[in-house]
């Protein structure tokens, strides 16, 4: 918000203070104070991250990164993939079809469920930073 205000507000302190000693000061307060509303916006996010990883809760301190770590390895799983494809690509060929399958086989209320949770946590978290950084 700030960003945008002061160029505006640059050329208002050209066109108010005649003294250029006077309105270079002006100009230095003004971006000193941005640098402060920077910075403080900067802690309140800060502050809601350290709270939640420095929690006590393993779930809440530990839930996003092991859902990560879930997706890190299915994205490593691909590199070795490539090398299989490239010796046997009959072999690759069943093997991603049998993982599609696996996948294929989990019931729908289950990803459904699933979704809507991990929505919901990222919703309520955004909720809770938002409401932190209004303070």
């Amino acid at each position: 918000m700030w960003t945008a205000l002061i160029g505006p507000v640059m050329t208002l302190l050209d066109r108010l203070i005649p003294d250029p000693q006077a309105r270079e000061e002006a100009k230095v307060k003004l971006m000193q104070a941005e640098g402060q509303q920077a910075l403080s916006e900067a802690q309140v996010q800060l502050s809601a991250i350290l709270a939640e990883a420095q929690s006590a809760d393993p779930w809440t301190s530990r839930a996003r990164p092991a859902f990560l770590y879930v997706v890190y390895i299915l994205l490593l799983a691909a590199l070795p993939m490539g090398i299989v494809y490239a010796c046997a690509p009959a072999t690759a060929q069943a093997m991603t079809e049998g993982f599609r399958a696996w996948l294929n086989a989990l019931p729908e209320p289950i990803i459904q469920l699933f979704g809507l949770g991990y929505l919901g946590y990222t919703g309520a978290r955004s909720l809770e930073k938002w409401k932190v950084g209004r303070k």
